[in-house]
């Protein structure tokens, strides 16, 4: 069964880069909106927001570079996988689409793909929206003692190359299937056709996956310090949404996202992680109100 992010959606093969190109769904009319999945999902994931936007806005829904239908193009270095090149993919498919200006929302590893892009091309992102995720910075830096357990996945894909793939790839179902079925407050939210849709991407996506992660341990981290070192920000306006996991770890999440983005509107949301399929009436609200701003 071959799924789409909504029967009107048209598909696209989009160059980004030399040798890589992004499978892309659009969808609507209007300004645009781009949306960025996260882990371990597909650009799937927003097909509830999408059907809502798409009746206002021209919907971009991308695999990003490394997931789901996208190219995967072997980590040459961190550069491959860094946020960096990631947001730069990001701004390849809107102009390749058109639209040299857009909103941009993400989810877990596309809303650090959507700070980057908020930070690298500030003429190019009119507003943006972050579900459930620090800075990659301050994730780090809030990550301590038996509580940063919680992020186990993170230490053990920040592992040199060679590591962490075969032990990940002996068992893809269990390890993807963990974060799909223990992230979420509601299991209904996603149904079975879209849960092994995940599955059966993320376990053909292993190498990729890991690389992306890893360049979070390392070139990301760099690349934010040296925005932080300057005084960098989000010129536009950005909506954060998150859980309330802020205060079980012990900082202020408000507090720490202020500093990245002075015209701040953040939240918090009584959902599991995957937000944008447990309440997307909540998140296409909160885009649309963002987008007024």
């Amino acid at each position: 069964m071959t799924l789409t992010l909504l029967p009107e959606a048209t598909y696209h093969r989009v160059p980004v880069a030399a040798g890589v190109e992004l499978n892309v769904a659009v969808a609507g009319s209007g300004p645009a909106v781009v949306l960025l999945h996260g882990f371990p999902q597909t650009h799937l994931m927003w097909r509830h927001v999408a059907a809502d936007l798409a009746t206002d806005y021209t919907v971009i829904c991308p695999d990003v570079r490394g997931y789901g239908d996208s190219d995967k193009p072997a980590e040459a270095n961190q550069e491959t996988y860094s946020k960096r090149t990631m947001a730069a993919d990001v701004v390849a498919v809107a102009k390749a689409l058109g639209h040299d200006r857009f909103a941009l929302a993400g989810h877990d590893r596309g809303a650090l793909v959507a700070i980057r892009a908020g930070l690298d091309h500030p003429e190019a992102v009119t507003h943006l929206l972050a579900l459930d995720v620090l800075p990659t910075l301050d994730m780090w830096d809030v990550l301590k003692g038996a509580d940063a357990k919680v992020a186990w996945h993170l230490y053990l894909m920040a592992q040199p190359a060679g590591v962490p793939e075969p032990m990940i790839q002996a068992t893809a179902d269990t390890f993807f299937a963990s974060f799909l079925d223990g992230w979420t407050n509601s299991p209904d939210a996603i149904p079975a056709v879209y849960r092994e849709a995940y599955l059966e991407a993320s376990a053909g996506a292993v190498p990729s996956i890991v690389a992306d992660y890893r360049a979070s341990a390392g070139i990301d981290v760099a690349h934010d310090q040296a925005d932080r070192n300057a005084g960098t920000t989000l010129a536009m306006p950005v909506t954060v949404i998150q859980q309330d996991w802020g205060a079980a770890l012990g900082y202020d999440a408000r507090a720490l996202w202020s500093a990245w983005a002075p015209r701040l509107h953040h939240t918090t949301l009584n959902s599991g992680h995957f937000m944008a399929e447990e309440n997307p009436a909540a998140v296409s609200h909160a885009l649309r109100e963002l987008m007024k701003r």
